[in-house]
């Protein structure tokens, strides 16, 4: 792992066992300010498993995970989310029987502390931060690609406004790093390419620094500047999209999945 003092997030020989599955074994890196990276590698290779280590959903048997220098282990999710990291999730999670605009609020929850009094008189300090969230909120989806749709049930949406609207309310707590597990799935070819164009904007602007990932090698190598892949829970490679693509152990790992090849060269 490449040393360097100002780093965002440090991932330290991470371990995770469930049962007789090694799903995770001795995993590090590194992601630096500005930074967007993907993880990657064959289905079942370990990389939700770490996302959940990261977020507090599982805690690792042995390593270390630090965030701005600071330790994450034994941190619940929700002191984790504080802390500025944000992610989505590989199956839908949103509130489908909720509007666009109220979806987007509630990802600003754990960030706004109101007493119980200031919401029941609906006093002006109450009233003030709704507002502020409502027009957060608003940027947000706007951001995403969503605008005029804000009082639209969710589970009306399609699988890809699905999608955006769930980036969007990942970062509707302001986080720092956003976590983006399988954000391009569902979605076609032009809508992938301004998923990309909208993760460039945010870097610098809206978060400091994106991890996702990826099977949409297109994705993948046009948006990555660092790319970690994962097999069997190990990480097999780690480098620059174009000399990741040619390690002879990716390539052996993608191996029968029928994808490598197919959606980086074609």
């Amino acid at each position: 792992m490449r040393e360097n003092k100002m780093a965002l997030l440090e991932v330290r020989e991470v371990s995770k066992r469930f049962g007789g599955l090694q799903a995770l074994d001795r995993v590090s890196l590194q992601l630096d300010d500005g930074m967007i990276a993907s993880l990657i590698g064959p289905n079942g290779a370990g990389k939700t498993t770490l996302f959940n280590t990261l977020t507090g959903l599982y805690r690792p048997d042995q390593g270390d995970i630090r965030f701005e220098n600071r330790p994450l282990l034994g941190l619940k999710a929700h002191e984790i989310a504080v802390l500025g990291i944000s992610r989505t999730f590989q199956n839908i999670r949103l509130f489908g029987n909720m509007t666009v605009l109220d979806n987007v609020i509630v990802g600003m929850h754990p960030h706004i502390s109101t007493p119980l009094w200031q919401i029941l008189l609906a006093t002006a300090e109450f009233r003030r931060k709704e507002r502020q969230a409502r027009h957060r909120a608003q940027e947000l989806i706007e951001l995403a690609g969503l605008a005029g749709r804000e009082g639209e049930w969710a589970h009306r949406l399609s699988y890809g406004d699905q999608r955006r609207l769930e980036i969007a309310r990942a970062l509707a707590g302001g986080p720092k790093l956003l976590l983006l597990d399988e954000p391009s799935a569902g979605m076609n070819t032009s809508e992938a390419q301004a998923l990309m164009t909208l993760f460039r904007g945010l870097i610098g602007r809206y978060v400091r620094a994106i991890l996702l990932i990826e099977h949409n090698m297109r994705v993948v190598m046009g948006i990555s500047q660092r790319v970690h892949v994962l097999d069997y829970g190990e990480k097999i490679a780690e480098g620059a999209p174009d000399d990741v693509r040619r390690d002879p152990r990716v390539i052996e790992a993608y191996l029968g999945q029928g994808s490598w090849v197919e959606h980086v060269e074609s």
